[in-house]
């Protein structure tokens, strides 16, 4: 017969704190707030785009859109560090320590018994004795999913609306150099955005749901990790024009990287699975507590 392990659960008095299960403003404000920043960079390339942002020799060129450049990536290395530091010190301790308490103490048992590391990996925890209350667990998860709404309003700015508004410009204007009045927002505000955001999605999940904290969700890291790449392969996109005229020609081989990676986002259907599959785990358990 199997040895019992036996964990002791403290709750901890801060994860049941009376919070409301599901806040509609912070959807609200998240959807709002990165419209207003999209809405206002499309703003500013109908005022400046047509008349300074033609020729990148000029001085104004320099004035209203290299100056453009370098404090919307100044600020976006802010914020990334501030918000992903502040989700990552603030992270569920207890929560975390409990995970690795519990792995520990089932490598021990598993190494007394023999079995194959391969095994020991596969073994499925039982995540009711996590410790936290149904109703703070069920508030976590929804808001993850305002995180991940926010991250899919950014990935539609971003891959949609500003990457074909790109395609447009190109069609019109042949470029003079790397640094455009569409690239400018596209790649270097657009991208970043929903990357950061994306990154804060993870980190929420990963150090707060019971469900991610306990390993790596496959689904998450293609959610998170693709459309990232995107950003890296701008640098490839920007070389090949350096030496090949493409700029209507969309279908060439040098922009499948775009769509590839941009696919990577459908991977936000798995991690919902996973989400739903958490929330019905919760719902099924208040329902048996209070029959």
């Amino acid at each position: 017969m199997r040895p019992q392990t036996e964990v002791s659960v403290v709750v901890d008095p801060r994860l049941n704190r009376g919070l409301p299960v599901f806040r509609w403003k912070n959807l609200v404000l998240a959807l709002v707030g990165l419209s207003v920043i999209y809405l206002g960079a499309r703003g500013y390339q109908a005022i400046y785009g047509w008349s300074k942002g033609l020729d990148a020799f000029a001085p104004e060129f320099e004035f209203y859109w290299m100056n453009f450049l370098y404090a919307e990536l100044a600020l976006e290395a802010a914020v990334a560090a501030l918000l992903w530091g502040w989700l990552w010190k603030t992270r569920d301790r207890q929560l975390e320590e409990y995970w690795m308490h519990l792995l520990d103490r089932e490598a021990v048992l598993e190494r007394v018994r023999g079995k194959a590391l391969k095994q020991l990996l596969s073994m499925k925890l039982d995540r009711s004795l996590a410790p936290m209350a149904l109703d703070e667990e069920l508030r976590r998860n929804l808001t993850h999913l305002v995180w991940l709404a926010a991250y899919a309003w950014a990935l539609y700015w971003g891959l949609s609306f500003f990457t074909e508004q790109d395609a447009t410009w190109h069609q019109t204007v042949i470029r003079d150099t790397d640094f455009t009045p569409s690239h400018i927002v596209v790649f270097y505000l657009s991208y970043p955005i929903y990357i950061i955001t994306g990154g804060g999605a993870f980190l929420y999940a990963k150090t707060r749901l019971p469900y991610f904290v306990k390993g790596l969700s496959i689904p998450y890291l293609m959610l998170v990790v693709g459309p990232f790449m995107i950003l890296p392969n701008v640098g490839l996109n920007e070389w090949g024009h350096t030496f090949w005229f493409m700029e209507e020609v969309f279908a060439a081989s040098l922009h499948w990287g775009f769509v590839v990676l941009g696919w990577f986002a459908l991977s936000i259907l798995g991690v919902l699975l996973q989400v739903f599959a958490s929330v019905l785990f919760l719902i099924k358990e208040d329902l048996l507590s209070s029959s």
